[in-house]
């Protein structure tokens, strides 16, 4: 019996679920477009700045929700914890790179790979169960990350989707970290992997001679990811998450990487090449697949320790 028909509060719950979890996609789509705006500030510049507002608005939130310091929690979670933040930092890191040194449509697109990533990494770490579905789509994945970086060789664009794909490893990293510290709050490990990222890039700009102080645009763009497109989004996706099954989830996920390349197209006229374009599609059809062919097979129930 469809739940959703019987119930109108399940109903209504559903509704905002995919309403608040495409907001996310929405606003973590803005990424490339906002790293496309900054002028002169290089990947470990933007990273400390986006870390800074990202960690204090966190800070704030979590206070706000739970009555108690993030970093309590943070000490709860343990070493599971230290390991999804650290992370983090590198899915950032990557992305960031990516996108400067690639176009946005093949980052996008290969940051989508972290599901498939995650599956194959939980079947290795966790023990836990891939269904014969993910593996053909973990395939065609292939397939279409192949075609994507076939006309790559040797130049900087290669690079990028290199970082690309470290940047999808380091979220899948994150997601199975989660699920081995079975932490049912995802914020407070985000909020480390800001105080993380904060220390590390502070550390590479004094080593490497660059300045801590950016421009004034620069610096309002980045700080304002933090927040809005960071911080934002996880809230949303949180609050979505919650009321909606993997196989929405995934789908859902899709605006994030169809809009990304939409905003620089309508704002920049950046446009994408044909490999990207027909490997992305193959891509796009394996995870959508990988959605439509049934819901995931059930994990453990994560609970907060």
């Amino acid at each position: 019996m469809n739940y959703l028909a019987t119930d109108p509060s399940k109903a209504d719950a559903h509704k905002h679920g995919v309403l608040f979890v495409f907001a996310a996609g929405v606003l973590w789509s803005t990424v490339g477009l906002g790293i496309r705006l900054i002028e002169d500030a290089v990947v470990w510049q933007i990273l400390l700045y986006r870390s800074v507002s990202l960690s204090l608005f966190l800070y704030v939130l979590i206070r706000i929700r739970s009555g108690e310091s993030p970093f309590v929690q943070v000490r709860r979670l343990g070493s599971p914890a230290i390991i999804a933040g650290l992370s983090l930092v590198a899915a950032y890191s990557g992305g960031i790179y990516a996108i400067q040194n690639t176009s946005v449509a093949n980052a996008m697109l290969l940051f989508a790979t972290a599901p498939f990533m995650a599956a194959v990494l939980g079947w290795i770490t966790l023990r836990e169960t891939v269904r014969a579905a993910t593996w053909i789509a973990i395939t065609v994945a292939i397939v279409g990350i192949s075609i994507m970086v076939a006309d790559k060789s040797g130049s900087v664009a290669l690079k990028g989707s290199l970082a690309a794909l470290g940047s999808a490893a380091g979220f899948a990293i994150f997601t199975v970290a989660l699920r081995w510290g079975r932490m049912g709050e995802m914020l407070p490990a985000v909020f480390l992997s800001g105080l993380f990222a904060i220390v590390i890039t502070l550390a590479i700009c004094l080593g490497l001679g660059l300045s801590v102080v950016i421009g004034p645009k620069d610096s309002g763009i980045a700080l304002g990811m933090g927040v809005f497109q960071v911080g934002a989004g996880l809230i949303l996706y949180t609050l979505g998450s919650r009321s909606l099954p993997a196989a929405e989830l995934a789908l859902l996920s899709l605006a994030e990487v169809l809009l990304g390349p939409f905003w620089v197209w309508l704002f920049l006229g950046e446009s994408a090449s044909p490999y990207t374009l027909i490997g992305g599609t193959v891509l796009l059809a394996a995870i959508a697949g990988n959605a439509l062919s049934g819901r995931r097979q059930r994990l453990p129930p994560i609970t907060t320790p």
